[in-house]
């Protein structure tokens, strides 16, 4: 069994599509269940975020691995396979393994070292749980990359400006409401829509940034009033809102953030225009966060209308990070994944070694009932201390050989040490647990024509990259 990941993120897809696989939450049980019920799949993780959609499976094949969950995805968007192709990531085995890790570690986010992805990747995790999806690859998985993100941001400060997506859209939103030169947030009123966490760190930032009043709009009264009571308790003034009310907010407002986990858009073009009916001596700065769109898209093309959305922020941010504390993060997530596979690879060996050492001590047995049968007057001590010495000279020949297959299994190569073992001794791959190792070359990452020639042949039958190893697909 190996890791694969499967995905689109916003380095490899446009918002256009990313919306269309968004995965509600209600949503999740279900696609998990599917993704469970096809054949090469043994477990099951679905991370969807404001800019990402990925499934963290386990499979006992990469290419019937990869076809059972591009198969489910595109299923779930309505997009034909081929479509999902030009757009897909794949990682699989120790590649998978890295970049997991690079996630949690907000290096592969659209604001590189933002720590939300830890909160995402942990509900991500306790929602397959829930769903009966993970097992102990996954769960050994995903714990050891929560807790890599964590020491990758404590030790490098990687995200010492706290960025995140919504501090980037409020950064643009300040400068489209005259800051820093003009007043900016600072005694601005905003509306957000959504109560969720990113309403909640919204606030936070709209809070610190000085905003003259915060308006939470929100489908669930008694969440939205628990958002405006931490808002309050920090001094600044908030109320909540219903939907029905939100022309007459967006009249006084300066801005208009749009961040629920709603399919389909919750802030269409009627309100806004109705707020605008009136004439505005300011624009208002729409900040639409939500993937799939919150706001109809239709509302950036209204006079007197600021639009910041996702686009806006990919174009901008798209490999615009870098400097030391990136390279030192790189660098951490290197060590730590090489680490990782390296125990993974140890404890593969070890059902063989047992498997080694049981096979010498039934040869053993053997020998010494054989000696039964042929000097059955043989004295009681001696045969004990035959015993014991025939013991000691076969447990010495074995310990240098199991040392060491033990050591070099955690070297890239070391499936092939046991391998050996299990070749030249003829142990049954089944005997004590002892398992075959994976594919060698199977850390691969695969994307762009690979991917299309891949998923093609699922439809097809025809032989593509399914000819080659997968360490040839990198």
């Amino acid at each position: 069994m190996s890791v694969l990941v499967v995905g689109l993120s916003h380095r490899s897809a446009p918002v256009e599509v990313l919306e269309r696989l968004a995965v509600a939450p209600g949503d999740l049980p279900k696609l998990l269940e599917e993704m469970l019920d096809r054949t090469h799949v043994e477990e099951a993780l679905i991370l969807s975020t404001c800019n990402r959609i990925e499934v963290c499976a386990v499979v006992d094949a990469f290419h019937g691995g990869l076809g059972d969950v591009t198969d489910v995805l595109g299923g779930y968007a309505g997009f034909p396979i081929g479509e999902l192709s030009d757009h897909l990531f794949v990682h699989y085995a120790g590649s998978a393994v890295q970049h997991l890790f690079s996630l949690a570690a907000g290096l592969d986010s659209m604001v590189v070292g933002e720590s939300q992805i830890l909160g995402q990747l942990r509900s991500a995790y306790a929602a397959a749980d829930e769903a009966g999806s993970v097992g102990k690859v996954l769960h050994e998985l995903v714990q050891q990359s929560l807790r890599v993100g964590k020491r990758v941001h404590a030790g490098t400060g990687i995200d010492e400006a706290g960025a995140s997506v919504v501090s980037e859209a409020l950064r643009d939103a300040d400068r489209e409401l005259g800051g820093p030169a003009g007043a900016g947030l600072d005694g601005a009123r905003a509306v957000i829509v959504g109560a969720g966490a990113m309403g909640a760190l919204a606030a936070a930032h709209l809070r610190r940034a000085g905003a003259g009043e915060i308006v939470v709009v929100n489908r669930s009264a008694e969440r939205g009033e628990r958002l405006v009571e931490k808002v309050l308790e920090h001094g600044t003034p908030a109320r909540s809102a219903g939907f029905d009310d939100l022309p007459a907010e967006l009249r006084a407002a300066d801005l208009l953030l749009a961040c629920t986990g709603a399919i389909g858009h919750v802030v269409g073009v009627d309100p806004v225009a109705e707020a605008l009916a009136d004439g505005r001596e300011h624009p208002l700065v729409v900040c639409d966060l939500g993937l799939p769109r919150d706001v109809d898209p239709a509302v950036g093309e209204l006079p007197g209308i600021r639009m910041v959305d996702l686009v806006t922020l990919q174009r901008r941010l798209l490999d615009s990070a870098d400097g030391g504390a990136i390279a030192a993060a790189q660098q951490m997530v290197e060590a730590e994944a090489q680490q990782y596979l390296a125990g993974q690879r140890s404890a593969e060996v070890t059902p063989t070694v047992t498997a080694l050492r049981r096979r010498a001590s039934e040869v053993v047995d053997a020998e010494l009932l054989r000696l039964d049968s042929r000097l059955p007057e043989l004295d009681g001590q001696v045969r004990e201390e035959l015993s014991r010495t025939v013991r000691r000279v076969v447990d010495k020949l074995l310990h240098t050989p199991t040392v060491q297959v033990k050591r070099l299994a955690e070297g890239p190569d070391g499936d092939s040490y046991a391998a050996a073992l299990r070749t030249l001794f003829e142990l049954d791959p089944q005997a004590a647990a002892a398992v075959a190792a994976p594919v060698r070359g199977a850390d691969a990452t695969v994307d762009g024509s690979d991917v299309t020639a891949a998923l093609q042949a699922q439809l097809d039958g025809t032989p593509s990259i399914g000819s080659r190893p997968p360490e040839q697909l990198s």
